[in-house]
């Protein structure tokens, strides 16, 4: 009964043909409102603009060095870097996140303006539009490239699919950019990679690896992958193919780390050395370093930056053949430490990492072991160097907080409360973010 009365507030319909027609006018409202969202995001850059091109926001460009790249592309204004996080934290989103939507706008309004049209007419949904608009903007398309995406593309945005666009886009650096495209092409074996995703740990220990590989490299690999999972069944495993091909990836390099190929003898000293087989312990393959926190009688442990895994995993980790362990003590997270200098000491240091465990800007979850530690009260005006004055703050909020009006204060062992310059407040806690 309750659930029915639920419904009936809320006007949903309780024939088949009225709830489509509810979700679809529901669904008619959402896209409205998300072009409206893109509509108040160019506003803000247009009362933000940047005074000069390093005071603009920016993204990073990963690879090495310090090369940054505007938000939209060439030919969209210049946002200012600090209005960045005022806007994103009324809509609860990362600094990161608002970026891309404030320079997806960008990228529609100035430079695919036909699909700009579409959405703001209502018959393109902002996040189909926004999706091609990030594929132009992260692929660096000059204007004449990007104008010619929007010609071809606005008529049929509404049913293009990804690997369409793309297409085209590159299509479009060949017509528009051939010395580009050139050296793309002549770079293409350098887009080969393998990347751990070691911030993303899964509750059962499991961990995501992608690659792209020579082709000879790749099919060498998927050989040697296979023949593992067939010894490991011929040696007793009941595990299913795909597990035994993962479980014979981390033999593979086990077995390769176990190996000295860079310091390896002449020839003619090998014979003098003495074999492994002669009692001989192999060198540990790899080490392993946790900082887990346990909680009595609780199965769960939480392995930083936040995973989460349980006993037994950690146990099974720890007694693999060829895994040195390092056992380290866990600081007391409420003890008051103070340092004289600026300086945290390594001990004051690794308790504020610790006790943060990220950044503690609204809404970011860069991991504390890579922040800052900033001084709440700035040391200038009296603050300590002390466990209650430091938070861990990365890099670009560590730099908002100096540079602009957003002010935090201290409201509990790893609690805060910020407020923005415009006056909203936001209470942040290991829990995550609450509007004030």
């Amino acid at each position: 009964m309750a659930s029915r009365t639920a419904i009936t507030t809320s006007e949903l319909p309780d024939t088949a043909a009225a709830v489509l027609a509810f979700a679809r006018s529901r669904r008619q409202v959402a896209d409205r409102a998300e072009a409206e969202l893109l509509v108040a995001a160019c506003e803000w850059a247009d009362l933000h603009p940047a005074e000069s091109v390093s005071d603009a926001a920016a993204f990073t460009v990963p690879g090495g060095g310090e090369h940054e790249e505007p938000v939209a592309g060439p030919g969209a204004p210049l946002v200012a870097e600090l209005c960045i996080p005022e806007f994103g934290a009324v809509l609860g989103l990362s600094t990161t996140a608002t970026k891309q939507l404030i320079g997806q706008a960008l990228e529609l309004r100035h430079r695919l303006p036909r699909l700009w049209r579409r959405v703001q007419a209502g018959d393109l949904p902002a996040w189909r539009a926004r999706r091609i608009a990030e594929t132009t903007i992260h692929t660096g398309l000059s204007r004449e490239a990007a104008g010619y995406v929007d010609t071809q593309l606005a008529p049929f945005a509404h049913r293009t699919t990804v690997s369409a666009v793309d297409r085209l886009v590159d299509a479009a650096v060949a017509r528009f950019e051939p010395q580009r495209a050139a050296a793309e092409a002549a770079r293409g074996a350098e887009s080969r990679h393998v990347t751990i995703e070691d911030q993303q740990v899964s509750f059962a220990g499991t961990m995501r690896v992608t690659a792209e590989l020579d082709l000879a490299d790749a099919l060498d690999f998927s050989a040697a992958v296979t023949h593992g999972a067939d010894v490991l069944k011929a040696l007793g495993s009941e595990e299913s193919l795909d597990a035994r091909r993962a479980a014979a990836v981390g033999e593979l390099a086990r077995t390769q780390l176990s190996l000295d190929l860079a310091a390896s003898p002449p020839v003619e000293e090998v014979a003098q050395q003495p074999s492994r087989n002669q009692g001989t312990p192999p060198a540990p393959a790899r080490q392993v370093v946790l900082h887990v926190h346990l909680t009595e009688d609780d199965p769960v442990a939480r392995l930083e930056p936040g995973t989460l895994t349980t006993l037994d995993q950690v146990r099974h980790w720890c007694t693999r053949s060829h895994t040195q362990v390092v056992i380290k003590p866990v600081l007391d997270l409420n003890e008051p430490i103070v340092c004289e200098g600026y300086q945290p000491s390594p001990r004051l240091r690794e308790q504020v990492i610790l006790r943060d465990q990220t950044c503690v800007f609204p809404w970011c979850t860069r991991p504390a072991r890579g922040c800052d530690l900033d001084h709440i009260v700035p040391r200038e005006h009296g603050g300590p160097t002390s466990t209650a004055n430091l938070a861990a703050l990365c890099r670009r909020h560590h730099r908002l907080k100096t540079h602009s009006a957003w002010t935090y204060v201290r409201t509990g062992p790893a609690a805060y409360t910020w407020t923005s310059p415009h006056g909203h407040t936001y209470d942040r806690d290991p829990a995550g973010t609450e509007p004030g």
